[in-house]
């Protein structure tokens, strides 16, 4: 079951990752070249928001199954603790991050309000997931 967890959990990361990157790229062009908000931009946001969710769904799951997870918090050594504190928090953070991006582009009446909030948010939350990605095991 932990193999599976973890599979699904590697494949979802390039999914998540990539729609982020597209969704901030397609924010940002679109902020700076003043276009409208249509309903390609939102459904890539929404679309972006609900991996990267699903994402955290199963990042958590796998951090109770696995034994690099939960297990690893008592005796916190220098090795245990990117993967078992740092990678989960601060991706809850970022997630946090986005969602509120989400939340705040929909209140936005102007499209450039809308272009800003997801570029703005969506990019401060890829940077920290880019941050805390454990790139030893992605390469492996």
């Amino acid at each position: 079951m932990y193999e599976t967890i973890q599979s699904v959990h590697s494949i979802l990361a390039y999914a998540a990752l990539g729609l982020l990157v597209l969704a901030s790229i397609n924010a940002i062009f679109g902020l700076t070249s003043k276009k409208l908000f249509t309903d390609k931009d939102l459904r890539l946001s929404l679309f972006t928001l609900i991996i990267c969710h699903i994402q955290l769904l199963v990042g958590l799951i796998l951090y109770f199954v696995s034994p690099l997870g939960l297990e690893q918090l008592g005796n916190m050594s220098d090795s245990a603790r990117p993967l078992s504190l740092e990678h989960p928090l601060t991706n809850i953070i970022a997630l946090v991050l986005i969602t509120i991006g989400w939340s705040k582009h929909k209140k936005e009446e102007s499209n450039n309000g809308k272009f800003k909030k997801i570029a703005v948010f969506y990019t401060l939350g890829l940077v920290l997931i880019l941050s805390r990605l454990p790139w030893a095991n992605w390469f492996n």
